[in-house]
């Protein structure tokens, strides 16, 4: 079926998004072109203002419109505590833990099979942040995968010099899971973190 360049543009470009595939996009596309002009203008004018607005924070990396950002100037926050994280979203979904330290975002993605290496990665404002006493431990929020495992590393050896506590976060099984179902290196990371109770 031939599309107008117009649509087809759209589709395409709604692709592009995380976990959107064809279809999705397409029915977005078509639910864009149904809704409102102003609704339609609404979501035009919120990418671009975000876009303009919207920079990591000068301290720790997180997503903000002002600097620094609202994490670094809590100053009920336990200054001890510093968590590395890759992205924002990574932020996002550890703030709903509850957790109230502090953080260090990479904001670049390391892929082990990618074009970017180790060293690329400047971890400068990190170590200086450990440096300054401050920090007791620093908490490695990194994704439970071998990119992750290998910049897990990696960060653990640059910290190694620093009076401070590594640790990263716990790997098993999920509440409400079933054993059987779980997958063997989830089961053995479980097993080798396993707790007194």
């Amino acid at each position: 079926m031939r599309l107008t360049r117009s649509l087809e543009n759209l589709i395409e470009q709604l692709q592009k998004l995380p976990t959107i595939g064809p279809k999705t996009a397409q029915r977005l596309a078509l639910h864009l072109l149904k809704a409102p002009e102003s609704q339609a203008q609404a979501l035009a004018e919120a990418i671009v203002q975000a876009r303009d607005t919207v920079r990591p924070c000068s301290q720790c990396g997180y997503l903000t419109e002002t600097d620094p950002c609202v994490i670094c100037r809590d100053l009920s926050r336990d200054r001890a505590l510093l968590c590395v994280a890759e992205e924002a979203s990574d932020v996002m979904a550890i703030e709903r833990s509850g957790y109230r330290g502090r953080y260090y975002v990479i904001n670049k993605e390391f892929k082990l099979m990618g074009d970017r290496s180790l060293e690329d990665l400047d971890f400068t404002p990190l170590l200086s942040q450990i440096s300054s006493g401050e920090v007791r431990e620093l908490i490695l929020a990194l994704n439970p995968d071998i990119d992750g495992e290998v910049l897990s590393r990696y960060i653990a050896s640059l910290a190694s010099s620093y009076p401070v506590r590594i640790t990263r976060l716990a790997h098993g099984l999920p509440v409400g899971g079933d054993i059987e179902y779980t997958d063997e290196i989830t089961l053995r990371k479980a097993i080798e973190g396993r707790k007194e109770i």
